[in-house]
């Protein structure tokens, strides 16, 4: 701090450690990156309003094809927001909720 009346600014305290490490904000980057497409955060927001939901009836809300959604659920799959247990042809997937609780404690939430 400089005193006052010196004609400088008074500066605030310095920033310490960052709230994220290097390998949080990476991370939390490939999840960030995973929500950064539309039809994935919709299909996420889906899955999330019930407590699973079968790949077989992702296709109607999201006006897409089959290997589509099995794409975007992979995406999100591979960065932890969703799990998927296979019922015979099918996907039921469930968000993975210490997931959803980590990104939210990383971003301030």
């Amino acid at each position: 701090m400089l005193p006052e009346g010196s004609g400088l600014a008074v500066c605030c305290p310095s920033v310490g450690e960052p709230p994220l490490g290097e390998a949080e904000a990476a991370e939390l980057a490939k999840v960030l990156a995973a929500l950064a497409d539309p039809v994935r955060l919709r299909l996420l927001s889906i899955v999330a309003s019930r407590d699973e939901v079968c790949s077989c009836d992702l296709e109607g809300p999201l006006a897409k094809s089959q290997p589509t959604v099995s794409h975007h659920t992979k995406v999100l799959s591979n960065a932890g927001l969703l799990v998927g247990q296979r019922r015979g042809r099918w996907v039921w997937w469930r968000v993975e909720p210490a997931r959803l609780a980590a990104v939210r404690r990383a971003l301030g939430a």
